[in-house]
């Protein structure tokens, strides 16, 4: 990309003051309504889980969807606090059936991969657009990305171990039920 391509996704105030680039808050805009997708996701698991007689599964999901709620807040936020709009879109339906336990967290774990696969191109594009300052505001979202993923490894590993075996799942899932929200902190 040229400099002069560079400068013409810039937006300029009458001030001369540069808010951020344009192919960055749409960006950022795409990735907020992903977030919100997530959080859809983790409620239509909620939903499942609670209907399958796993309360507390049903509450991990229900803590993840208040989690991806904030996730997709901080993007809105962090758009407006750089001089963007945030466009909220359509957000499509997700999924509502899965055939076992197994199952909703085999599709969570590729889920979350998928949104690191996004974040890191989040990352990617401030670097090429020379954007610093979302470089550093989206390292909290790589960071949360390790953290989720291991946290599902460790319930599917847990699964695995459990088998067929419907006192282990009971186990699993009474632990998963002591899981509450901390929002984070928003010097984060």
């Amino acid at each position: 990309m040229t400099l002069r391509t560079k400068l013409q996704n810039i937006i300029i105030l009458p001030d001369n003051s540069i808010l951020m680039n344009t192919r960055i808050i749409a960006e950022l805009c795409e990735q907020m309504i992903k977030e919100f997708y997530s959080a859809n996701l983790y409620l239509s698991m909620s939903a499942w889980c609670q209907e399958a007689g796993l309360p507390g599964c049903a509450n991990w999901m229900r803590v993840q969807y208040q989690e991806e709620n904030e996730h997709a807040l901080k993007f809105f936020d962090y758009i407006h606090s750089h001089g963007g709009k945030a466009v909220v879109s359509a957000i499509a339906a997700p999924p509502t059936e899965w055939k076992n336990i197994q199952e909703v967290f085999e599709a969570t774990a590729k889920h979350e991969a998928e949104v690191t696969r996004c974040i890191h191109q989040l990352v990617k594009l401030s670097r090429e657009e020379n954007d610093y300052t979302t470089e550093i505001f989206l390292q909290w979202f790589v960071t949360e990305q390790v953290e989720e993923e291991e946290n599902v490894r460790n319930i599917l590993d847990q699964l695995k171990l459990a088998g067929e075996n419907g006192y282990g799942l009971l186990l699993i899932d009474r632990d998963l039920a002591t899981r509450t929200y901390t929002p984070t902190s928003t010097a984060e």
